[in-house]
This record gives structure tokens, C-alpha cells and sequence, in this order.
């Protein structure tokens, strides 16, 4: 239920000689995450609309993940010369992690676009739909996360006390995933190609990120992974999963990319918040 104070503010309020665009973005913000329930209420709907009729729903993906965790690991543990119970940890947290960061930036694409009849038929704060893609991305990653834990444990690779830095890299997730959300929903909704070239980026991404290679194969080389901002991302969850923690480089490296992230998205829904409604 919306509160009338949404109806009765401000927020939507724009005039052309007196656009106050940061005062209107931030109230934007500030009632858009004070509505989370209403975000986290509609990403539920948007799961059980996905799943209709089907009889386990998002464990479809569960399945499918486990179906490739078997078949890269029993192929490139052998390619790449690893021991089945040191690659398939690395592997089972890599990939998990990636889906998780490849379809928040498939569904960052069109989250103003896929909520364009809320957009144009309801005074609801924008910042609404970007957590609304966060809480759905979220929900589908849950239904994997046993299947990460369960190869930890087959191949008894639990983590020590390190492994609660996850979490801090969890969050680092969900804060570039809302973010992205922002600033790929408004792009996408401007210029709607950028779609499809976002989708041919990820496809070439994940092969320039250790996702089924592992960093040390690279050598001296691995060095410059941190400049690649996805591994910076990835390795805030497998460091501390399987790899003891990570190095602080790349945990400084995930800091300023979420920084860098959030200051673009900001600074571009400041200045274009009062054309969104037109764009979709």
C-alpha cells in the first residue's frame, strides 16, 4: 500500500525554470528506500509471475547451475591440470557468483523499461524499481547458495572465521547490483541498443574473469586483475570463501569500483530523473 505522502509530496514535482533536480533525486531516494517493503512485495510477485505453472520454480536454475558445475568441473580440472577437490570449490563459488552478477546486469537493463506501466500510471519513487530488480536477483541467488555450500562440504574446503568477510562482499554486491539498477534502467531506457551490447559485454567478461580459470595460471600477469572490476567483485566472495580472505589490493580495488559506480549513477539520475517518465 502506498503512503499518501508519496501522492501528496513533492518529490514529483518539476518545473523547467526551477528544476531543483538534487532535491527532488534525493527525495527520490529517500522515500524510494524507505519503500523497500513495497520493492521486496513486488519482486515476490515478479517470481511467482516467472514460475507460474512450473513445479519448482527457481530451482530450475539451481539445477542447471549443478548440471555445469559438474560438466566444467570433471572437463577443466583435467585441462587445466587441477585436483578435482581444489578446482571444483573455486569453480562452484566462481560461477555462482558470476550468475549472480550476470543477471543483475541483464535485469539492470531493462528494470525502467519492465516497470514502464507503474512508471507512467503511479506516483511511485524510481528508486523503488532498482531495489525491486536487487530483492528478485536475490531471491533467485538464495536457491543456489546450498549448492555452493554443498561442495564446500563434500570436499571439506570450509572456511575459517575469514569466511564472515563474505558477507562484506554480499554487500558490496547488492549495493553495485542497486547502482546498476539505476544507471543501466535509465540508459537502457534512452538509447535501446545499449541493451544488447551490455549482453555481449558480459558474454566477453566472463572469459577475461577468473570464473573457470583460476588467477595463478596467469603468473606474473595477475597482477593486473584488479583493474578488471568484476574480479575485484568476485574475489570479495571467493577470497574469503576458498582463498583465505583475498588480498587487501583487491578488496581496495572493489571499494573504489563500488564508489566510482555509485557517484556516475547518482550524478546521472540527478540530471535526468525528470526525463525517465518520458524515455519508456
Amino acid at each position: 500500500m502506498l503512503k499518501n505522502s508519496f501522492a501528496q509530496s513533492e518529490t514529483y514535482v518539476f518545473d523547467a525554470g526551477l528544476p531543483r533536480r538534487g532535491e527532488v533525486a534525493y527525495a527520490d531516494l529517500r522515500d524510494g528506500l524507505a519503500s523497500w517493503r513495497l520493492a521486496w512485495a513486488l519482486a515476490r510477485l515478479d517470481l511467482r509471475n516467472r514460475y507460474r505453472g512450473s513445479v519448482i520454480g527457481p530451482f530450475w536454475v539451481t539445477l542447471s547451475t549443478a548440471a555445469m558445475l559438474v560438466g566444467l568441473g570433471l572437463l577443466y580440472s583435467r585441462l587445466l591440470g587441477f585436483s578435482l577437490a581444489d578446482y571444483l570449490p573455486h569453480l562452484s563459488v566462481s560461477l555462482v557468483t558470476w550468475n549472480v552478477i550476470s543477471a543483475i546486469v541483464g535485469d539492470a537493463c531493462v528494470t525502467m523499461t519492465g516497470a514502464e506501466g507503474v512508471i507512467r500510471q503511479l506516483r511511485v519513487p524510481f528508486t523503488v524499481h532498482a531495489l525491486r530488480t536487487v530483492f528478485r536477483n536475490a531471491l533467485t541467488a538464495a536457491h543456489n547458495l546450498p549448492l555452493m555450500l554443498l561442495v564446500l562440504l563434500i570436499f571439506w574446503k570450509l572456511p575459517g572465521f575469514e569466511g564472515l568477510l563474505a558477507l562484506v562482499g554480499v554487500a558490496l554486491l547488492l549495493v553495485n547490483a542497486f547502482f546498476a539498477s539505476l544507471l543501466l534502467g535509465m540508459v537502457c531506457a534512452r538509447f535501446r541498443d545499449i541493451g544488447p551490447i551490455v549482453t555481449n559485454v558480459m558474454q566477453l567478461a566472463f572469459f577475461l574473469t577468473p570464473i573457470i580459470w583460476k588467477p595463478e595460471l596467469l603468473k606474473e600477469a595477475a597482477v593486473w586483475l584488479p583493474l578488471n572490476p568484476f574480479y575485484a567483485l568476485v574475489e570479495t566472495i571467493r577470497g574469503p570463501l576458498v582463498e583465505g580472505g583475498g588480498s587487501p589490493l583487491t578488496w581496495l580495488a572493489a571499494f573504489l569500483y563500488t564508489a566510482i559506480l555509485g557517484i556516475v549513477s547518482v550524478s546521472f539520475f540527478v540530471r535526468f530523473r525528470g526525463r525517465l517518465a518520458f524515455w519508456v
